[in-house]
């Protein structure tokens, strides 16, 4: 996905602007952003904080009056562009940053259109529009992130790493059945097809949510899980299974 080009689409009425740089690098991890634009009423005092970030990040702001009081006009240019977008033939993919639940039927019809669809958004964000992207990232995670590069008092020494009984027993349910539901007769499971799974029932799902950077530390830090590494016969690559440890 890393070299397909993506449509970036920003609702910035319903995002904070303070960490656009983050959003945009997260962004990069799965492609090639080659359209930016974000949609608001530019004349209005609420706007203000993302007109310093647009020129230095090469985002093309969309004027959208707001005729009627109460009303998102801006709602109605992004959907519009967006599939003025995908019929375009120019992207084979879309990020839409909004943490707002209006764009869910605009994820179901990118993605109908066999459009990769990820969604940016606060945690606020109604499930409906989580659930209609393909993957779903927390803009507070993000924030984190940065802000703990930033702090130069962190103790790198110390695990901030989550204990194992402290991991969220809805998460560690979700690990285990879909090992289960995935794994061969032996209950081994290729850990880059559980990620793919996981992602696959719980759109939000991210390592990042829980404390670790990837998949393979937060499996690592359940006792209940066995890990299993194979050689493939290439140097130095190996190839992590896992499987649910057989209760006695």
């Amino acid at each position: 996905m890393k070299d397909e080009n993506l449509a970036v689409l920003i609702d910035a009425d319903n995002v904070p602007h303070a960490h656009i740089k983050e959003m945009l690098d997260e962004i990069a991890k799965y492609g090639n952003p080659t359209i930016k634009r974000i949609y608001a009423d530019w004349t209005q005092p609420q706007s203000n904080g993302w007109k310093n970030v647009l020129l230095e990040n090469a985002i093309t702001p969309i004027q959208q009056y707001s005729y009627t009081k109460g009303k998102n006009s801006s709602d109605s240019a992004l959907i519009i562009d967006a599939m003025d977008l995908l019929y375009s033939n120019k992207v084979s993919g879309f990020c839409i940053i909004s943490s707002d639940s209006d764009f869910t039927r605009l994820a179901t019809r990118l993605r109908e259109a066999s459009m990769f669809v990820i969604g940016i958004g606060e945690k606020k964000t109604p499930k409906p529009f989580i659930t209609a992207c393909d993957k779903f990232i927390y803009i507070e995670i993000l924030r984190k992130e940065r802000n703990d590069e930033r702090d130069p008092k962190q103790d790198k020494s110390k695990s901030t790493k989550p204990n194992t009984k402290d991991v969220d027993p809805k998460l560690k349910k979700l690990i285990s059945e879909s090992i289960e539901e995935i794994s061969d007769e032996s209950g081994w499971a290729f850990l880059g097809s559980l990620g793919n799974y996981i992602l696959k029932k719980s759109r939000d799902f991210d390592p990042r949510n829980y404390g670790f950077s990837k998949l393979f530390p937060l499996v690592k830090s359940l006792n209940d899980i066995e890990i299993e590494e194979r050689e493939t016969g290439e140097k130095n690559i190996k190839h992590i299974y896992v499987r649910n440890k057989v209760r006695g």
